[in-house]
């Protein structure tokens, strides 16, 4: 299975468009954005658990990032509600599920094969920034030198740029905004290879992005 695999080009999806596909695991249903593979993929995805329902446990050998945006997430570790975000690096392993039901946002096999560097952010921290023009706000939840994932918020009605040079990731988590002629709105996904900025205006609510900056997909991924 191959979907939106060609890093050369910009890349939007609005999700609330796409259906649900059933996983292995009963009650877990996900949103496909991006993938190359069949089960044991290279994917992104919006992943829907239902309440009771869990994956049984399994070692991430390609690593795992997350942002949880509605409900708890639960594994054995402790319970992540909405806004929290993890990245679990290769070789970690969990058993997850979630009692009353949630949503996450979550990148499989496209960790660096040496980034041992485990993440978990609870809403509200990390390390805040000074916003961009444009931006109220600007948190930084994670930063190696190699890649950077934030957090903004915009402000309503702003034209707002973010600068491009390596590769950029973006999930519309709350707002509208319109960018190069398309309205996203809440869960729009996209991706833009390096040197191609995003430029947006924010609709009247303005928006809260989660963003990833850096290469789409690292010369030295985890081998797959």
């Amino acid at each position: 299975m191959r979907i939106n695999d060609d890093f050369t080009k910009p890349v939007i999806v609005h999700s609330a468009a796409l259906d649900w596909i059933a996983s292995p695991a009963a009650g877990v249903e996900r949103k496909m954005l991006f993938r190359i593979g069949e089960e044991k993929a290279r994917a992104t995805s919006i992943v829907r658990y239902a309440p009771g329902s869990a994956f049984p446990a399994h070692t991430h050998t390609g690593g795992e990032e997350f942002v949880v945006l509605e409900g708890v997430f639960q594994d054995e570790h402790g319970d992540y509600p909405s806004g929290s975000y993890i990245r679990n690096p290769p070789g970690t392993a969990h058993m997850p599920a979630s009692a009353n039901g949630c949503t996450i946002f979550v990148r499989l096999w496209q960790f660096r094969a040496e980034d041992r560097d485990q993440t978990v952010r609870r809403p509200g921290e990390g390390r805040k920034d000074v916003p961009r023009p444009g931006a109220s706000a600007a948190t930084i939840l994670f930063a190696d030198g190699r890649e950077e994932v934030r957090l903004e918020e915009w402000q309503a009605g702003v034209e707002i740029t973010v600068e491009n040079p390596d590769g950029l990731e973006f999930l519309v988590l709350r707002g509208t905004l319109n960018a190069g002629g398309e309205v996203l709105e809440r869960l729009a996904w996209g991706r833009l290879p390096a040197h191609r900025d995003l430029r947006a205006v924010t609709g009247a609510e303005g928006a809260q992005i989660w963003m990833k900056r850096g290469p789409l997909m690292h010369a030295d991924v985890c081998a797959f």
